[in-house]
Order: structure tokens, then sequence, then C-alpha cells
């Protein structure tokens, strides 16, 4: 895919959320697998909280869901991440792309668009990758999973 468009610009920097094709909107996620880990809110505060609890279909090593086109007939609470959306999506990490482009910020250096190089956020140790995971369908009580600092 190429990522620059305009005057040598990469296209997240161009380009609305809105606006970009699908290819262009699925590469702007940096294959982290934060967004599959189960988070808890605070009533009282509306802060987030992540637990080291991952999705069922997220893959371990992959860092990528196992069924991605069919996630919501296995999942069905699975959250589909839209453009519309985005805003309302708090709970996603500050180093999530879709957040950030958003936000008007750029990529970091070590996402895989400005990289090239799709191992990059594991490389850079920035991905849920060989971190202890609990598998949802064994966590119980997901309060005693909680991060004690936001991955």
């Amino acid at each position: 895919m190429t990522t620059k468009s305009g005057a040598d610009q990469p296209f997240w920097k161009t380009t609305a959320l809105k606006d970009m094709s699908p290819e262009q909107w699925e590469s702007l996620c940096d294959g982290c697998g934060k967004c599959c880990l189960h988070k808890l809110e605070c009533a009282d505060t509306g802060k987030i909280f992540y637990t080291n609890v991952a999705c069922r279909l997220l893959d371990h090593e992959t860092m990528q869901c196992s069924r991605y086109a069919t996630r919501t007939r296995w999942v069905p609470d699975c959250t589909v991440l839209s453009a519309d959306q985005i805003a309302d999506f708090r709970w996603l990490p500050k180093s999530c792309g879709y957040r950030l482009v958003h936000e008007g910020k750029d990529l970091p250096n070590w996402h895989p668009l400005v990289t090239g190089d799709p191992n990059s956020i594991h490389e850079a140790r920035k991905s849920m990758r060989h971190r202890f995971l609990v598998d949802e369908r064994k966590a119980g009580t997901l309060e005693k999973y909680i991060l004690n600092n936001a991955p």
C-alpha cells in the first residue's frame, strides 16, 4: 500500500478518517492488541482501567484477531471501530493510530505505517505480545487483573 498522498505527505496527515479507504483505515491499526483487552470503567470518575485479560479470539503471538472478519458472530459485544464513532471510544490507548489521527497527531516512529515493518511495534515493545495475558474464559473476576500502568 502507498502511504504517501498529496505533496509526499502520508495519507493519515492529508485524509480525514471518514474519507479513508477501507485499506487505509485498517492500516491505522498498529497491531498492539490493547483494544482486545478487557477494560473496566469507574462509574464515579469515568476512569478506564485496563486488565491483562484478553478476548478469546486474540492470537497472543500475532496480536491479531483470529476471526477478524466474523468476530462479532463469535463475540457479539466486540466493538467495531468506525470513523464516525472514534470520539466516543475514550478507552482506546493513547498510542492508538485511530485516536492519534482523530486528535490531529502524527503516528509514532515505531508504527508499522511509518517503519514499513509490521513487527516494528513488537520490537519497540509497544504491543501486548509476550506479556502475561489471561484468556477471558479462565479469568473470572476482572478486578483482580487490573494493570497498575495502563498499556
